[in-house]
């Protein structure tokens, strides 16, 4: 793919596949039984929730405490490095243990023109961490029964009665296209392992034809749906995984079973319950200030330049689509709110979203264990061995093969811009990294495996 003519094709550098894996049923809506790839022993229900878990002031009211003061100073040495050594331009991370700030740091700049320094308040495109959310949302309906996990999804979008899948190309590289073996479920939806493609890589006739016909660029969830109807599938549903426009189908089925538009359903039910004031699809005039430049490297000098593009820059009304895949800026505290939500089974600060078996259900992972991601959402990442997939979240199953000092069950995804984050239920704690390079997978990704590395060596024994 090159010079796409829609920004989110560019996204190709950082999702690019390097192949497929297939994917085992489960049991109809429940979590999949107990195996190999079965999280860790767990403490039994969730953690008590602490009150006041608001994420207001970071630095204020990081204490530290579960970490070794060395730990944490060798921790900012890597991520002042990162912004020291050219790989990124500002970077702020956030250590959350047991309910509390552990740690926050800052470095480095949000804006070229004034050299603004990022701050706690500063607003990130999140790009794919916009896919856990809607994840949330469609699980909220879930628990009130208007969707099994094995419901075939023309339920809901009956405009994907006749899907086709991709057999072969013909000598004159015409498709060749068989029928489904069955339609594909709300399961394999959430799990990429439905067969869509998506348009961000490959140069198979799926993903070419996601770029040819603007499915990403769509106006409307509508129109979005009606251009992912007319085009096959990369495999039979439920015989490979690959990272899809799923997330951004979960975002019209939404929609279609609220009644209601899919950004309003997430301010409703998610933004305004949590205390998510500035996650949104655009960022209003009056919080522009705070809005980082994303950064891009130069191709004359290959140093990183603010990129200056009206389709970076999220207005109100820039765009029709309300992508859940992809279309979500957000701060720190505002996903701190989100991901602790996560921790405390589903609750944050005495307002539930979700019962705390939903929330196990959607970071258990659903891939058998042959299997392994190519993709964390952020980057290519072809050695993902030990990584599955829940629904809507990455999961790790087995720590050995990479080495990685996080233990199993730990659960996370990442965005095209280079955010990162994950959650580890074992020892109640999880870490949020915003960054802004695009596309992230052009970036030296290593204090990125850095900080999951020293967040664990910092962690008191």
């Amino acid at each position: 793919m090159r010079e796409p003519a829609h920004y989110l094709k560019s996204l190709a550098a950082s999702f690019l596949l390097a192949g497929t894996v297939a994917c085992a049923a489960t049991a109809p809506d429940a979590a999949p039984a107990p195996s190999s790839l079965a999280p860790a022993a767990e403490a039994a229900g969730a953690p008590a929730p602490a009150a006041d878990k608001t994420f207001d002031a970071l630095e204020a009211s990081a204490s530290g405490k579960g970490f070794t003061q060395a730990g944490l100073a060798a921790l900012d040495t890597a991520m002042a490095a990162a912004v020291d050594d050219g790989a990124v331009k500002g970077i702020s991370t956030l250590l959350v243990k047991d309910g509390h700030v552990a740690h926050y740091y800052e470095h480095g700049i949000m804006r070229a023109a004034d050299q603004a320094p990022i701050k706690e308040d500063t607003i990130f495109r999140i790009y794919s961490m916009s896919k856990p959310i809607t994840g949330v949302a469609l699980m909220t309906l879930y628990e009130q029964g208007a969707f099994s996990l094995d419901d075939p999804i023309t339920k809901f979008v009956p405009e994907f009665a006749d899907l086709k899948v991709l057999k072969g190309v013909d000598a004159g590289g015409k498709m060749i296209v068989e029928d489904v073996d069955h339609v594909p479920t709300m399961r394999e939806l959430m799990s990429h392992t439905a067969g869509f493609g998506y348009g961000l890589g490959g140069d198979d006739p799926v993903n070419t034809a996601f770029r040819e016909q603007g499915v990403l660029a769509s106006p409307d969830l509508d129109t979005y749906i009606s251009k992912v109807a007319g085009i096959p599938l990369l495999f039979q549903p439920g015989s490979n995984w690959s990272y899809s426009t799923a997330v951004d189908i979960q975002g019209y089925i939404v929609q279609k079973i609220s009644g209601k538009p899919f950004g309003e359903y997430l301010q409703e039910t998610i933004f305004t319950p949590l205390g998510m004031t500035d996650t949104a699809f655009f960022v209003p005039e009056e919080k522009r200030d705070r809005f980082s430049d994303v950064f891009t490297h130069s191709p004359e000098t290959g140093e990183l330049a603010p990129l200056d593009d009206p389709r970076f820059a999220y207005r109100e009304g820039a765009f029709g689509m309300e992508a859940g895949g992809h279309g979500l800026v957000s701060t720190l505290a505002d996903y701190a709110r989100f991901c602790q939500m996560l921790v405390d089974g589903g609750e944050l600060n005495g307002t539930r979203i979700l019962k705390p078996e939903t929330v196990k259900l959607m970071r258990t992972n659903v891939l058998p264990e042959t299997f392994h991601l190519f993709s964390d959402g952020n980057s290519v990442n072809p050695e993902r061995a030990g990584h599955g997939f829940g629904l809507d979240f990455g999961v790790l199953v087995d720590p050995a093969p990479t080495g990685t000092l996080m233990p199993t069950g730990t659960y996370y995804w990442g965005g095209a811009a280079g955010t990162w984050f994950w959650i580890d239920p074992v020892n109640d704690l999880f870490f949020i990294g915003m960054v802004q390079v695009f596309p992230a997978g052009s970036m030296d990704n290593a204090f990125r495996k850095e900080s999951g590395d020293l967040v664990y060596e910092a962690l008191a024994k």
